[in-house]
């Protein structure tokens, strides 16, 4: 954009010189008084530098990208017919998702719910060449999955950024196969980030922060990549919300990938810590609890609950404190200290800040294990309808 700056406009000349000086000094002369100007103010633009520009064509992001984005279809016997005492036998449940590559030993990223319950996996790369795939590890709550190809070369990873930096407002690119349209691009940008379980309408006993995006995401983009302008992947498409709304997507932020990815593919699968509590968001208390719990803010996480023996008892938490600061990290919502808490380590002693009948107060606890339930990953998509005469087609 070029600035413009207004041109300076002389001032009018005043018809009636009784009061000036000049007029005072001599009455005959006849000269007009010396012309005035006035300068007006424009502001100063920002600079160039300063301004994330859209970029005229975000085709040379796609191109990079598109070699590392693969296709990944699933089959499994239905729910249903599962078990001794199943009704029906032999039938199969479609799937179709998107998935990245991150290394070039085969090594691909989706979703969990993509590959949920497959019985065969088959992973279709962007020159068309087929293979057969094995999960190597999945996290149900996090909703994030690792499969691994063999036999493929000279595969091209995709580079991984840093979702951190990115800010509301800053131009995403999405890549996927919705509705099985194979590779399709959109874009938009982050329209917010923090999203948690209750804005996306999710399983509560899931890990969430999610990025939202009014790129265009639709079942089958599931585990395909967000980009930013530099083609790499901010954040993994996951979830729409699913009562009619348009134009809001939402993606896991990449560094929650990249923090879970090592442990997954060494593991399969990831032991999370616990502080053995049940917190609640400050923001939701009422004014009566506020001024009860002596709570000035907004911010933390109040104690609820206390697991008997656990962690946090041992720490000499209480029922009633509010949890602001977690290993140095202010604690702004239940959320941020459910995940710090969860990663930090099995048996690290954490330093934690409360606030107690308003007071601060330092406490060190050392962490125990957090026990998982024995439960279906929570489903972000419902199924789409079997076409006639085949089997169940489930767009992820």
């Amino acid at each position: 954009m070029v600035g413009c700056k207004a041109k300076a406009q002389p001032a009018p000349a005043s018809s009636d010189h009784s009061d000036t000086p000049e007029s005072a000094a001599s009455a005959t002369d006849s000269r007009p008084p010396p012309l005035t100007t006035t300068t007006v103010a424009t502001p100063t633009p920002a600079p160039a530098a300063d301004l994330k520009m859209a970029p005229l064509s975000f085709a040379p992001i796609a191109k990079r990208a598109d070699p590392s984005v693969v296709t990944i279809y699933t089959s499994g016997e239905d729910e249903s017919s599962r078990g001794p005492f199943a009704r029906r036998r032999g039938h199969t449940q479609k799937g179709l998702g998107t998935g990245f590559v991150v290394d070039k030993e085969g090594t691909i990223i989706t979703n969990n719910h993509v590959i949920e319950g497959a019985d065969e996996i088959t992973v279709l790369l962007s020159d068309e060449h087929r293979y057969d795939a094995k999960i190597i590890g999945r996290d149900p709550r996090t909703d994030i999955a690792v499969v691994r190809i063999d036999g493929a070369k000279n595969l091209t990873a995709i580079p991984l950024g840093d979702s951190d930096v990115l800010e509301v407002g800053d131009w995403v690119v999405a890549i996927g196969n919705p509705f099985g349209l194979s590779h399709t691009v959109s874009a938009g940008i982050v329209s917010a980030k923090g999203r948690g379980g209750n804005d996306v309408r999710l399983d509560s006993s899931g890990y969430y922060n999610f990025l939202q995006t009014d790129a265009s995401i639709n079942p089958g983009n599931s585990g395909g990549p967000l980009l930013n302008l530099k083609g790499e992947v901010v954040g993994m498409n996951t979830a729409i919300r699913g009562d009619g709304a348009q134009g809001i997507g939402f993606a896991i932020p990449i560094n929650m990938v990249k923090q879970l990815m090592p442990t997954l593919i060494k593991d399969g699968k990831f032991t999370r810590s616990a502080l053995g509590v049940v917190i609640r968001d400050a923001r939701d208390l009422s004014p009566e609890e506020h001024k009860q719990l002596k709570i000035a803010g907004e911010k933390g996480a109040v104690i609820q609950q206390i697991e008997p023996g656990g962690p946090a008892e041992k720490g000499k938490i209480e029922v009633g404190d509010v949890i602001v600061g977690f290993e140095g990290q202010q604690i702004d919502r239940g959320s941020l200290l459910q995940w710090l808490a969860s990663t930090a380590g099995v048996g690290k002693t954490v330093n934690v800040r409360v606030l107690r009948a308003g007071k601060p107060v330092d406490l060190k606890v050392t962490l125990g294990e957090l026990k998982e339930p024995k439960a279906r990953a929570p489903q972000l998509r419902p199924h789409l309808p079997p076409p006639q005469g085949g089997d169940d087609d489930d767009s992820r």
